[in-house]
């Protein structure tokens, strides 16, 4: 065991989107602090941020069906799809913010202009899509949105989607032109490098074993170094638990209260990908499709364009599928060492409350290649088994917690922030949205734990998110200023040529 001891100001656990942002953030804030960053992996972004392990959708509630319910009396419920909107408005800010100021380069590595429709058949379907694009299309958030239910008119839009289809069933689907496509892999990179010139010391290969409190108050982190097996003690005055699926167990061994009564349940991904430029060339989209019944809200699927290393493909899906691991480098004893004493009851009381959920993952696992091509087939009716191959997507842990609302034992399908009272260290949980809303999120653990600095900060967040503090719904004119700017400096003001 080495004796080398370091303090610092800020430790970052996990070298994925969060940290990044977090980490930028605050060395935009606050320059002078010191900040170090623990990564078990040998490089940035090979997780949940990996443009592999996701589906690079800009989340902004833009096509998501499961982001607007219907209401008992019929009308949309769209408070959800604002609240997403407003959120990937943030990071859109934020990242024009980081190009104008020279921080990150070359925009067009990491975000793309993406249609993002939403598509659905039958005549109850088609009925609350019409509503769902009323409701929206008022809102100056969702401005541009077209909805048809022509088969013509559609043939423009989806034309591998639509070439071949017999049913007779009535279709529809909306669609708006100010979608994107994000690489969050390339974009972590891109920060994480950005970071590495800021003097930010990152290690690689170093898994963080233990964090306990120090008797003044500071958090020491037990860190082994996976190429030497030497470990090390690091104490720093604040810490962010952003290891993705990994978080949960290091909150746990935070020992902090509001870690209690906690637990995770792991859901993995499968994705179809084409890479047949044929075939790719006839569709350029993200068309998401409604769950199926019983299917979890994470297991919408949709048909998506993708531009990866400088190549455009197609990825279907996702899939569900299960693992115990809680990461795709975790162990396979992720899940069991996860259930303490605390949180018995509550994953006990999940495990009975989600009966169907468990049922849905085994029937997913147990799909052929031919009985994912039939699901395929719903979206595109010509598609070819030869032109598809399977991509592993990356593992998701909802959070499980007891709530009011939903009981004991409630299996939460988000993202959330846990931190100590004393602002000391915060972890983030759960899944997507994810990283559409990562500056929006960050900004939260921000304000929850360093609420002293905030008003003194407050300036250089205005400089950096124009319309923090604002509602961008309520103002209109900020919205459309801030829209045009952002998708001026990312590129997103006119169509790219598609990559061969």
């Amino acid at each position: 065991m080495s004796n080398r001891e370091t303090k610092t100001d800020v430790i970052l656990i996990g070298a994925g989107i969060m940290s990044a942002t977090l980490g930028t953030l605050l060395k935009e804030l606050v320059p002078d602090w010191k900040i170090a960053v623990f990564e078990k992996l040998s490089k940035a972004g090979e997780e949940s941020s990996n443009e592999w392990n996701n589906a690079g959708t800009g989340h902004a509630a833009l096509c998501e069906l499961n982001y607007t319910t219907e209401k008992p009396d019929g009308s949309v419920d769209i408070s959800k799809a604002i609240n997403i909107n407003e959120q990937f408005q943030v990071s859109m800010q934020f990242w024009s913010y980081l190009v104008n100021s020279k921080l990150i380069h070359n925009p067009q590595e990491f975000i793309m202009p993406l249609p993002h429709m939403s598509l659905v058949q039958g005549e109850q379907n088609v009925t609350f899509l019409k509503k769902r694009f009323e409701a929206l299309s008022n809102n100056p958030l969702f401005q541009g949105m077209e909805f048809s239910d022509d088969p013509e008119k559609l043939m423009e839009w989806i034309p591998l989607i639509m070439q071949d289809r017999t049913a007779n069933e009535p279709i529809a689907a909306t669609k708006i032109d100010s979608g994107t496509d994000v690489n969050f892999g390339s974009l972590t990179r891109m920060l994480f490098d950005h970071l590495e010139s800021q003097n930010v010391d990152i290690n690689y290969k170093q898994s963080v074993q233990d964090i306990k409190r120090t008797s003044d108050g500071l958090w020491e982190l037990k860190v082994r170094n996976l190429d030497s097996g030497i470990i090390e003690r690091h104490t720093a005055k604040f810490v962010f638990i952003g290891g993705g699926g990994g978080s949960l167990h290091l909150l746990q061994k935070s020992g902090i209260p509001e870690g209690k009564h906690m637990g995770g349940f792991p859901v993995s991904g499968i994705f179809m990908v084409c890479k047949n430029p044929d075939v790719v060339a006839q569709h350029h989209a993200k068309v998401y499709g409604k769950a199926k019944v019983g299917a979890p809200p994470m297991s919408v699927p949709h048909l998506d364009t993708r531009f990866i290393d400088n190549q455009k493909s197609l990825l279907f899906g996702p899939f569900a599928g299960f693992s115990p691991k809680f990461l795709k480098t975790g162990s396979l004893f992720d899940l069991v060492t996860s259930v303490k004493p605390d949180n018995l009851l509550t994953m006990l009381s999940a495990g009975a409350k989600n009966m169907s959920l468990t049922n849905y993952l085994v029937q997913q696992v147990m799909l052929s290649k031919e009985k994912r091509m039939e699901e395929l087939r719903e979206f595109i009716p010509s598609a070819k088994s030869e032109d598809w191959d399977f991509v592993i997507a990356g593992q998701r842990v909802q959070v499980i917690k007891d709530t009011e609302a939903g009981g004991k034992g409630t299996l939460q399908f988000g993202t959330e922030v846990v931190s100590a009272a004393d602002g000391s260290i915060a972890a983030l949980l759960g899944a997507s949205p994810g990283a559409s809303t990562a500056v929006h999120v960050m900004l939260e653990v921000i304000t929850k734990c360093f609420p002293e600095h905030v008003k003194e900060w407050e300036p250089k967040m205005k400089e950096m998110i124009p319309s923090y503090g604002v509602s961008l719904m309520e103002n209109p004119e900020l919205l459309h200023e801030i829209h045009t700017l952002t998708a001026q400096t990312l590129g997103l003001s006119e169509k790219k040529p598609a990559f061969s």
